[in-house]
């Protein structure tokens, strides 16, 4: 993810004030939906529906039937920051040009055009159909896991130039080290950083051997909710469409995979089908790079706090970097201690998360499009109940790596859950896809009840995943 956009200015004398959004929290989707003739001049509206449920998202937004059967996504921002990604989104879509798309193997949304709602900007783009998987539910092995790897190298894949071409930002493999030595060191000025991972830090800043990449087009910092998945009945869930090109530029190809860190099973089935897909000379130093990047998330999320001024999103930050440093199992992170020993990877240390380092306060960032939430829904009041169970046990998953026997809770709460058909703006995976996203491991013993650190573990990890999941680098 990109540092710049975490700093916030704080303001000083003789400086404009910034501008401020009305909040849409009365805006019907009918009214969005009316602003996109504006856009798209012409257009005949003939209904609109919720873009997603999640009202106290960062975006207003809704979706727009058109009477040629076209559906179109429109988002409106809320305040500055939306406002500068939802501009940054449409640079990057103008960018995809018709030769780029077609290197693709998904849809990318396509720009449709800017309007304004009263004072607040608004993007009107093409709505990408499909569903989306939780990371922590990603399931190893054919589909999902190997169509995410694939998507990702296609993106990387992209020629430079059509990043360059539109004025995007581009890093080489030293800005990018250099970018990170700045966070770390922006984060330890706090005062408020364990110092084992300070130094653990600056160490793999330091080696040379971690920082010989080619840099690539990135997304900027993937998520699993970036991607869009259709039901393959004889291959399983099948990337079709990736979101969020808000951050698209050149860079360490390392930042769109960091995000592996929430998706235990699926991680090394996405790594290999991202090396076998992408077209460069190998990479040895990459999966460190995106561990490495991953527990820098949570400096980031210091640094976002503190450039705030907002104690509480400092103090919870804080707690979760000392529950990193008293779970990490080594100090090393390099190539060659990777090799010999795989990868130890700060995320464990969120098992032991202790229940006073839980703040109370709801210090999400939260997106309102395409709310994976909002796509799937149980069959029966029983399957409802799994699912929420699983939810629950899902997010317990989300900022960190699972032992086997945790995951099997996760898998044996989904149980053979069906899923239905959604009237909503995406199709719902098969039960035959579900089945496979909610695979159970081989025992099915672990029923033992959730104690306060079981408690402490989950707010902590949802805290991360909000921060994660905003997309918002």
């Amino acid at each position: 993810m990109v540092i710049d956009s975490l700093s916030h200015g704080r303001g000083g004398g003789g400086t404009a004030p910034e501008p401020t959004y009305p909040k849409g929290m009365g805006r019907s989707p009918f009214t969005l939906a009316a602003a996109v003739t504006a856009a798209l001049p012409g257009a005949e509206v003939t209904g609109a529906r919720a873009l997603s449920s999640a009202a106290d998202g960062r975006f207003d937004s809704a979706v727009a039937t058109l009477a040629d059967g076209r559906e179109l996504a429109i988002r409106v921002a809320e305040d500055e920051e939306s406002a500068r990604e939802l501009a940054a989104e449409a640079i990057a879509l103008r960018a995809l040009t018709a030769g780029a798309r077609a290197m693709l193997p998904f849809r990318a949304p396509g720009y449709v055009g800017e309007t304004r709602l009263g004072d607040a900007p608004a993007l009107v783009t093409e709505l990408l159909p499909g569903f989306q998987i939780d990371a922590a539910l990603v399931p190893a092995g054919r589909g999902a896991a190997e169509s995410m790897g694939a998507a990702i190298a296609a993106v990387h894949a992209l020629p430079t130039s059509v990043v360059r071409s539109a004025g995007l930002l581009a890093r080489s493999a030293q800005e990018s080290r250099d970018e990170l030595a700045r966070l770390i060191d922006t984060a330890a000025a706090t005062g408020r950083v364990p110092a084992r991972l300070t130094v653990r830090w600056r160490e793999a800043v330091d080696d040379d051997e971690l920082w010989r990449f080619e840099s690539t087009v990135v997304l900027g910092g993937a998520q699993a909710s970036s991607f869009v998945f259709a039901d393959e009945s004889d291959r399983g869930p099948e990337v079709t469409g990736v979101l969020g090109w808000h951050s698209l530029s050149v860079g360490d190809p390392a930042i769109d995979l960091s995000w592996l860190s929430t998706a235990p099973d699926a991680a090394a089935d996405v790594h290999s089908a991202y090396a076998r897909s992408i077209d460069r000379a190998s990479d040895p130093a990459l999966e460190i790079r995106a561990r490495l990047l991953a527990e820098l998330e949570f400096a980031r999320w210091l640094v976002h706090g503190d450039s705030l001024r907002r104690t509480d999103i400092v103090d919870d930050a804080a707690a979760l970097l000392e529950a990193l440093a008293d779970g990490l199992h080594s100090d090393d992170l390099s190539v060659i201690a990777s090799r010999a020993a795989g990868v130890d990877s700060a995320m464990d240390a969120l098992d032991r998360v202790p229940a006073s380092a839980v703040s109370g306060v709801d210090t999400s960032m939260q997106t309102d499009a395409y709310n994976p939430e909002d796509l799937w829904h149980a069959s029966d009041d029983d399957a409802t109940g799994d699912i929420t169970a699983a939810t629950e046990a899902a997010r317990r998953a989300q900022a960190g790596a699972l032992e086997t026997e945790d995951l099997s809770g996760v898998r044996d709460s989904l149980g053979d859950a069906e899923y239905g058909e959604s009237d909503d703006e995406s199709r719902v995976a098969s039960s035959s896809a579900a089945r496979t996203a909610a695979r159970r491991t081989e025992s099915d013993d672990d029923t033992a009840s959730s104690s306060p650190e079981d408690e402490a573990q989950r707010a902590a990890r949802a805290a991360l995943q909000r921060w994660k999941s905003s997309s918002s680098e």
